[in-house]
């Protein structure tokens, strides 16, 4: 048996927990033509659409279900996937009924409101048949924070969620112990649901803090079993959406999604959006054209901290911000996971060596993280 296929079997079902009768689908994205791609990511991207490929094929064969979606790549993580894809998931009366009742535009520009949206999981959830069981996504630009995400989980989809994926990591970060892994996560989101703030100083000059007043830690531990399941893989994580308003302090951001930045961008943080970045990496030029397109994107999103103990390559987003000892912070969209802010961007950026301290409610603290250490 070949490591893809060990690898595959595994996802399916460890990762996913496969129930027989369970329909499988798995989407990947193409390069546009107007984008700019280094030779590194060509490399990668085209590696990650043909392992797609594979796995859909694997599961048509071991399972007898195996739907295989493609579609331009979307302009940024966190912005809607095509009707094309909701279309394959959700089944052509559904996006009948969510057009009639004048809700897929607002879905798909992330304009929709509250009540619409409790209107859209009304219609998407009458209708179990025209849902897929498991939802591989292996798109590099996540579809994690969009309403196409939650929506299928709302059906009861088990949704795993892959951006910038590289196939190596099956041997590595995917090889790792699941159920320590989970335990250790579990250990972590007890601890940090204790505090109400959270500190953050690297020796990189990172210094931050963020209010978790009302928000419950979650913990991202690979194991996507249940019932509307959601969550990367590679995972490890415990993870928080910020109260909106309220953090601040200075990020020093030294790699981005995929690569070192040629130099540092400091970017200075106050009531819990991004007000200034100083640096001359190109990255500031996207991130100040995204701040111009939607505000919101300007706003501190989640705080993360990884605990995989097999994750260890920096130079991927996806990875990076599991390895253990780390922290990432991101901006843009938090809706998914318990923020207010929708934005058509998502974006994390991972910092090394942190000291973390909690700051508990009666202004007692404890250190979680010392210089990338793991104390709980």
């Amino acid at each position: 048996m070949g490591l893809s296929t060990l690898a595959f079997n595994a996802l399916f079902t460890i990762n996913m927990g496969y129930r027989a009768g369970d329909r499988i689908l798995v989407f990947s994205d193409l390069i546009r033509t107007d984008e700019i791609v280094t030779a590194p990511d060509l490399d990668r991207r085209t590696r990650l659409l043909a392992v797609a490929r594979e796995l859909a094929s694997f599961a048509e064969a071991k399972y007898g279900s195996g739907l295989f979606v493609d579609f331009p790549a979307t302009a940024a993580s966190g912005v809607e996937p095509p009707l094309t894809l909701w279309r394959a998931v959700f089944g052509s009366g559904i996006i009948m009924q969510l057009e009639a009742a004048g809700l897929m535009a607002p879905l798909l520009t992330k304009a929709i409101n509250a009540d619409g949206l409790e209107r859209a999981r009304a219609i998407v959830g009458g209708d179990r048949e025209a849902v897929a069981d498991i939802i591989v996504a292996m798109s590099n630009n996540s579809t994690s924070h969009t309403n196409f995400r939650k929506l299928a989980c709302h059906a009861g989809v088990r949704f795993a969620s892959l951006p910038h994926f590289d196939p190596a990591m099956f041997s590595t970060s995917m090889a790792v112990d699941w159920h320590a892994l989970a335990e250790r996560t579990a250990r972590l989101v007890a601890a940090v649901n204790k505090a109400e703030w959270v500190n953050v100083e690297c020796p990189n000059g990172t210094a931050m803090h963020i209010c978790k007043k009302g928000r419950q830690a979650e913990g991202d531990d690979g194991l996507l079993t249940a019932k509307g399941a959601f969550g990367n893989l590679p995972a490890g994580e415990a993870y928080l959406a910020p109260l909106e308003g309220e953090s601040h302090g200075v990020m020093v951001v030294e790699w981005g999604p995929t690569a070192k930045l040629s130099s540092p961008l400091t970017l200075t943080v106050a009531d819990g959006k991004v007000v200034k970045i100083d640096g001359d990496d190109p990255l500031r030029q996207r991130l100040e054209a995204k701040f111009a397109e939607n505000p919101n994107c300007r706003n501190l999103a989640e705080l993360g901290i990884g605990t995989n103990d097999k994750a260890s390559r920096p130079d991927n987003v996806l990875e990076a911000e599991k390895i253990l000892g780390t922290i990432h912070l991101a901006l843009g969209d938090n809706t998914g996971f318990g923020g207010v802010v929708a934005a058509p961007f998502h974006e994390d950026y991972v910092f090394y060596q942190p000291t973390v301290t909690l700051v508990m409610a009666d202004g007692t603290q404890e250190i979680i993280l010392d210089g990338g250490c793991l104390q709980v």
